[in-house]
């Protein structure tokens, strides 16, 4: 579930940005916008996030999601985007504003979807460590011993 809702923000992210660069600034249609944002949404997290964010971390993972907004977005737009606009600086201020968005998106996924399961077995054993202690600490026959190395 967490992973649906981890796409759902990067898709509404990498929409926004580029509905801001192409749409506002281009003339984009919004059609052409949603159709460039879904496939570089799910691009950009299997490679960026699910493969580079993990291994390499946050720097490395931003510079490859740049990368694939650019290029993905001047692939992408030379084959959705109709209307004639300079499609490489475009492309470039469209990358460089998802970049930016995935610093963000980055951390999220690092709190909340990547490290979830390690956090989660971090807190069981911690839960384990703590109540093992605390039964050892009320149990009769750990006074008994420190009373026998005593005599």
């Amino acid at each position: 579930m967490e992973h649906v809702k981890a796409l759902t923000i990067k898709f509404v992210m990498i929409t926004a940005m580029l509905a801001i660069v192409l749409g506002l600034f281009y003339g984009v249609g919004f059609g052409d916008i949603v159709a460039i944002g879904l496939i570089l949404t799910i691009a950009a997290y299997l490679i960026g996030d699910l493969l580079t964010l993990p291994a390499l971390g946050n720097v490395s993972a931003t510079l490859a999601d740049f990368g694939l907004a650019f290029f993905g977005t001047w692939i992408l737009g030379a084959l959705f985007i109709e209307a004639r606009i300079p499609l490489i600086s475009a492309s470039f201020i469209s990358a460089i504003a998802i970049a930016v968005g995935e610093v963000f998106f980055h951390r999220y996924m690092k709190d909340h979807v990547l490290d979830d399961k390690r956090q989660k077995d971090r807190r069981l054993v911690q839960d384990k460590n703590l109540a093992t202690e605390f039964a050892e600490e009320h149990e009769g026959h750990d006074i008994q011993k420190d009373d026998d190395k005593g005599e």
